[in-house]
C-alpha cells in the first residue's frame, strides 16, 4: 500500500529528485497515452497526479489555445513541475488533492492521468467527486498497470523478498490497484462515469542506461518503487543478500548499454453520465 501521507513526503520528494529518470521509464508509455487523448476534445485538460509536469507541459503543447492545469498532492513535484513550466503560459500546477480538488477557473472539459489514480483512498468517492465538478461531456483517459505477473520488473523483485508476511491486499492503493478492469470498470459506473474502454498496451520499462546501466538501474530502483521500500524496510541483516538478488536480477535485464524490464499497462477512457 502507497498512502497519501507517503506521496505528501517521501515518496514526492523521491520523484522530484528523479523525474529525469522517472520520465525515460515511462518513455515508452507516455507517447501511447498523448496518442490516446490526441482524439478527445479539451479546452479545459486537468492532469491528475501530474508529477513533475512532463504529460501536462507536452499537452499545452500540443493545444496552445487550451488551458492545462497540473495537480498534485506532493509539494515537491508541484515546484519541480512549476519550474519546469517556466515560459508555458497555457499550463499551470497547483497543489492539491484531485478528490476534492475544486476549479477555480472553469470547469475542466478533459481529465488525463499517467499513472496517477491508482492511490486513491476512495477511488469510487474521488472519481465521482472529479464528475461533479466537471463539464457535462467530460471526457476521462488515464493509463494504469495491468497485474503484477504481466509487470517482471515488479513480481520479479518481490520474488526476491524473503518469504513471510501476509499477502498484499491487491486493491489496496499503489501501483496495482487498477490491475483488475472489471473492478476499475465498476468503479468508473459507480463514480458516475460511462462509455468505459480499456486498451491494453504492452511497452518498456526503462530502469538504467548509458555506460554502466546496471549501476544505474540499481541506483533508480534504490530511490523509487518496490525495490527502494524493500530495502527501507528489511532488517539491516538482510538487505546485503536482498541487494546481491537485486543485482543478479538487473544484470539479467541487461541488452548493450540499457536496463529494459517488459512492462503491461490499461489506457483507461470514460465519458461523464
Amino acid at each position: 500500500m502507497t498512502d497519501k501521507a507517503e506521496w505528501e513526503g517521501r515518496i514526492g520528494r523521491s520523484w522530484a529528485s528523479e523525474w529525469e529518470r522517472t520520465d525515460r521509464s515511462f518513455a515508452d508509455l507516455t507517447p501511447r497515452l498523448l496518442a490516446a487523448i490526441a482524439g478527445l476534445a479539451g479546452e479545459d485538460v486537468v492532469d491528475i497526479g501530474c508529477g513533475a509536469g512532463e504529460v501536462s507541459l507536452a499537452i499545452a503543447a500540443a493545444r496552445p489555445a487550451a488551458r492545462v492545469l497540473g495537480i498534485d498532492i506532493s509539494a515537491d513535484l508541484v515546484a519541480a513541475a512549476t519550474i519546469r513550466a517556466r515560459g508555458r503560459a497555457n499550463c499551470a500546477f497547483a497543489l492539491a488533492d484531485a478528490a476534492a480538488w475544486e476549479p477555480d477557473r472553469g470547469a475542466p472539459d478533459l481529465y488525463v492521468s499517467r499513472h496517477g489514480v491508482m492511490f486513491f483512498d476512495d477511488p469510487v468517492a474521488a472519481f465521482a467527486h472529479l464528475a461533479t465538478v466537471a463539464q457535462a461531456r467530460t471526457r476521462l483517459c488515464f493509463s494504469c498497470f495491468r497485474a503484477p505477473a504481466e509487470n517482471p520488473w515488479a513480481s520479479g523483485i518481490a520474488r526476491l523478498l524473503p518469504a513471510g508476511g501476509p499477502p498484499p491486499d491487491p486493491h489496496a492503493p499503489g501501483p496495482f490497484a487498477f490491475a483488475d478492469a472489471a473492478r476499475v470498470r465498476g468503479i468508473l459506473e459507480r463514480a458516475g462515469w460511462r462509455d468505459v474502454a480499456f486498451a491494453a498496451h504492452d511497452v518498456r520499462y526503462l530502469a538504467g542506461r548509458g555506460a554502466a546501466p546496471v549501476a544505474d538501474a540499481l541506483d533508480f530502483f534504490g530511490h523509487i518503487g518496490p525495490a527502494a521500500r524493500a530495502m527501507r524496510d528489511l532488517p539491516e541483516t538482510e538487505r546485503p543478500a536482498f541487494q546481491a538478488r537485486l543485482r543478479d536480477f538487473v544484470a539479467a535485464h541487461r541488452r548493450g548499454d540499457e536496463v529494459a524490464f517488459d512492462a503491461a499497462i490499461w489506457i483507461v477512457t470514460a465519458a461523464k453520465a
